[in-house]
């Protein structure tokens, strides 16, 4: 492990994290929110502080950055950039230490769970940059970091690896993440000008378009969109979460090899079977069992499939009220979660349907035992190190999933409740069932509980394995080679 590298980029993170308050504390000048612009003024400075504390140290080249390096920077970068996250929220005098934290993790993870019980009491540039720390962490710090900042060459793959669950479409990483961070840029400006003629005025159009792509769900008010009414505004956000939710190295290649690339896409049409499903029976158990009309179940089941499936979470109906059958189909949702390579967070369909494939190979050959059944995607076999990598992935996540369960279930929440938080937050959803349901917030979760949700949360983003290997000694044995 050579510290100074990872020193050194971190220092560069930090000043990007510093430049990024630059937005809101220039917001803050023009409204004049003097007390949220010193906030601002205190957190960049603190920013270059750390920044230049950390590069000043002896510099290598970054030609020299191995796999280890690059999970310590993800790693590591996220956390600091969590801490220097909340620093405005403090010293603004708008949340607790813990609070803060927990607001911060919660949007750079690209969750969505708030510990606010009054969000609109917040001035307008915290409420920016609440929704820009969804934003910037929805696709990725390190994957915008490599799209606007000096090359790293090869290395370069061993941070995009870290951090991004894509396919690479073009030979250059830098030149993949500035491509990912295009096609994110154009999502959140077609959604903002989509959601100004919705009726949204300029400032939530930006914010809320932030927040769909990235698949956060901050809003601005305590109700959510629930006061807006819209039913065109309600479609418009369901067709952007779906978006987001897909995968963006799949916007990549059908651009470089046309409409087919998508018609051969197993994750795309299975993604989009289940919303079909789910919707369907969400929409039949509310006319039937909840009692609501032909429009309005359709209007509930379209969207809240689509914020569920996407883990945006945005909500116009307290589904917590719902009837059992349709409660289960959104849980269902939050596990599965998006498309691998977009801006979701959950299990991640690629590898639901690589599960199922799996099972059925196994069938197969107990069945025909002289055959020898493969398992493809997208046309193409599956080596078995995948297909057992698959499995391994699916095996930490109910572990992590059923132990921080556990945890907040020790820590006082009822067993229903501890299952919900758990889920909602290793799938970067934020809001589930309960105590922390649709119409809550975390607010209420007990001290430890919420320190167990920010790990949960940190857990989630990085893929589990990403930050647990940074837990075992040899990680960090200067001369271990990996």
């Amino acid at each position: 492990m050579n510290i100074f590298i990872v020193s050194h980029v971190l220092g560069t993170l930090v000043l990007a994290a510093g430049a990024a308050m630059f937005l809101p504390l220039a917001f803050a000048a023009c409204v004049g929110e003097n007390g949220a612009f010193a906030a601002f003024l205190v957190a960049m400075s603190l920013s270059l502080i750390v920044a230049f504390e950390l590069k000043n140290r002896p510099t290598y080249s970054l030609s020299h950055l191995s796999v280890r390096e690059g999970i310590a920077i993800t790693g590591l970068g996220w956390l600091l950039v969590s801490f220097l996250g909340m620093l405005p929220y403090i010293f603004g005098g708008y949340m607790n230490l813990l609070d803060a934290f927990t607001e911060s993790v919660s949007g750079f993870s690209g969750t969505g769970a708030t510990v606010l019980a009054d969000i609109e009491s917040l001035p307008k540039s915290v409420l920016l940059w609440r929704s820009l720390t969804g934003w910037v962490g929805g696709l990725g710090i390190i994957v915008i970091f490599m799209a606007i900042l000096p090359q790293t060459g090869k290395s370069g793959l061993f941070l995009f690896r870290a951090e991004s669950s894509g396919e690479r479409q073009l030979p250059k990483i830098r030149g993949q993440a500035k491509a990912l961070f295009t096609v994110y840029f154009i999502l959140t400006a077609f959604c903002t000008a989509t959601y100004v003629l919705c009726g949204m005025d300029l400032f939530s159009a930006v914010n809320h378009a932030f927040t769909t792509i990235a698949t956060s769900g901050f809003s601005l008010y305590n109700d959510g969109i629930i006061g807006y009414h819209s039913f065109a505004l309600e479609m418009c956000m369901a067709f952007f979460m779906v978006a987001a939710s897909l995968s963006f190295s799949l916007y990549l290649a059908t651009w470089q090899r046309g409409l087919k690339r998508i018609v051969l896409d197993t994750q795309l049409k299975s993604y989009l079977v289940m919303l079909t499903v789910a919707a369907t029976l969400v929409f039949i158990d509310l006319t039937t069992e909840g009692g609501m009309d032909v429009v309005t179940a359709f209007r509930r089941a379209v969207f809240h499939v689509a914020s569920i499936s996407s883990t945006t979470a945005y909500v116009t109906h307290d589904f917590d009220s719902w009837p059992p059958f349709a409660k289960i189909i959104l849980l269902m949702l939050m596990f599965v979660g998006g498309c691998a390579g977009s801006t979701s967070g959950g299990l991640k369909m690629s590898r639901v349907v690589l599960l199922i494939k799996s099972v059925q190979a196994i069938l197969q050959k107990k069945f025909h035992p002289q055959t020898l059944p493969t398992v493809k995607m997208n046309g193409q076999i599956v080596s078995d190190e995948t297909l057992r990598g698959v499995a391994r992935y699916f095996f930490a996540y109910v572990l992590t999933d059923i132990f921080f369960a556990l945890v907040m279930i020790i820590d006082g929440i009822p067993l229903g409740d501890a299952v919900a938080v758990s889920i909602s937050t290793l799938g970067s959803i934020g809001p589930g069932f309960g105590l922390a349901g649709a119409m809550s917030t975390y607010e209420l979760l007990p001290p430890m509980s919420k320190i167990a949700a920010c790990f949960v949360m940190f857990l989630g983003r990085l893929e589990i394995f990403t930050v647990l290997v940074m837990f075992t000694p040899e990680f960090w044995r200067r001369k271990k080679g990996w």
